[in-house]
């Protein structure tokens, strides 16, 4: 009888038979059966653990990604009337080529006023930038339209209703008659190019977008002292920050000779090192410094209902993010002082019509800085027109030079 109780239930200690491990003369009780206990044991806690700190995360990811999203501000009002005007616009000419008007408001309302008289909440193009991205996304063009330039604005619909009349006036009226689709219409009959997306930036958003980023060098040759534009500045290199970049790419009188193209160039320089800035320390790869920058980003935006989310804007950001900064390049449209009031402009053709197609057809463009273009020029007898497309005889045409610059120059070398 025990010779079968033994051969059935095992040694006594035995913890699959029943045992008792603990008692005196047991043994350790380590026994391979019991490793693995305590082994599932604890996986079964890790795992609880890993998937409970999995869902916070989700969470929180969730939930900023909810208020990223939240921030952006979609122009619904744009869009319907750019539907109704669908027929007399351009059409695309070259698939997946994205064409955006990115448009400064100098709006003086609520925390604006401080830079100018609130007008009953009127406002005006402060800035308008015409980004071409072509289709391979291998470089970025952005053309700066002067506020001040002589264009025909279209008949159009204010936020009231009452439709505006045609007329021929500066571009920046366009905007205060009939808003962002009032600008972009006028935009498109200028340069026959299709606008596929907008986004306005107010000058509070710009401020923090600087900040986000801990600021933006420049270089000065001379110190500033500009009431207008809160600023004052010694001269030399120096970091500024939101407040302070906002008075330096608004200022006019105070910089240089005063006049809208130099302030539209400096825009131009600053944007390009803000650019640089964010590529250059690593801002897009480090979520800790990227939250801020998309929050304030978002913040600041108000756009079509084609980039009104996150996940539309990443996509965008998504193709641009490998091209280099020396392939983002700024100008400014051909123009010169128009002839009837000299502190108008005016389109100086056909060269404004060259690089308008050029754009449109997705072809290349290249810019270098004014003064080596006007040095070039003087070693060519003043034959070598920047902006005129070489002759069509033989073979395919070099990329036509602009006057401009790119995000990868450095403001003090210049």
């Amino acid at each position: 009888m025990d010779a079968d109780v033994s051969e059935s239930a095992g040694p006594p200690d035995d913890p699959a038979a029943g045992g008792d491990k603990s008692r005196p003369g047991s043994g350790s009780g380590a026994t391979p059966v019991t490793g693995a206990r305590h082994r599932r044991h604890w996986l079964r806690w890790t795992a609880l653990g890993a998937s409970f700190v999995v869902l916070v995360a989700a969470g929180v990811g969730a939930w900023l990604y909810r208020k990223l999203d939240g921030n952006i501000r979609t122009d619904t009002s744009a869009a319907a009337e750019l539907k109704a005007y669908e027929r007399e616009r351009p059409a695309s000419v070259v698939h997946n080529a994205e064409n955006i008007l990115l448009i400064g408001s100098d709006s003086r309302a609520g925390d604006n006023r401080k830079y100018g008289r609130d007008d009953g909440g009127s406002q005006r193009s402060d800035t308008t930038i015409l980004l071409h991205l072509p289709a391979d996304r291998k470089s970025a063009t952005a053309m700066s339209l002067p506020r001040d330039l002589m264009v025909d604005i279209p008949v159009c619909h204010s936020a009231d209703g009452t439709a505006t009349k045609k007329q021929f006036a500066q571009f920046n009226w366009a905007f205060e008659l009939g808003g962002t689709a009032c600008t972009i219409r006028t935009v498109e009959k200028m340069t026959g190019v299709r606008i596929d997306h907008h986004m306005v930036v107010d000058f509070n958003g710009f401020k923090d977008m600087v900040d986000a980023v801990d600021g933006v060098e420049v270089c000065l040759k001379k110190p500033v002292d500009d009431a207008d534009a809160h600023l004052k500045l010694p001269a030399g290199r120096q970091k500024l920050d939101g407040e302070q970049a906002l008075g330096y790419v608004r200022a006019r009188k105070s910089i240089g000779n005063g006049s809208d193209t130099e302030r539209m160039d400096r825009q131009q320089q600053f944007l390009g090192a803000l650019v640089n800035k964010v590529q250059s320390d690593g801002v897009l790869l480090n979520p800790t410094r990227l939250y801020p920058v998309l929050d304030a980003a978002t913040k600041a935006l108000t756009t079509d209902p084609g980039l009104d989310s996150l996940k539309d804007l990443y996509e965008l950001v998504r193709g641009m993010r490998n091209v280099p900064t020396d392939k983002v390049q700024f100008l400014t449209v051909p123009r010169q002082p128009y002839v009837a009031n000299r502190n108008r402009d005016e389109l100086v053709q056909p060269d404004a019509n060259r690089l308008f197609k050029r754009l449109r057809e997705d072809d290349p463009v290249a810019v270098v800085p004014a003064d080596e273009l006007k040095r070039d020029d003087e070693k060519n007898n003043g034959k070598n027109n920047a902006a005129t497309d070489p002759p069509e005889a033989s073979g395919p045409s070099p990329t036509p030079t602009y006057s401009g610059n790119n995000a990868a120059a450095d403001l003090c070398k210049q």
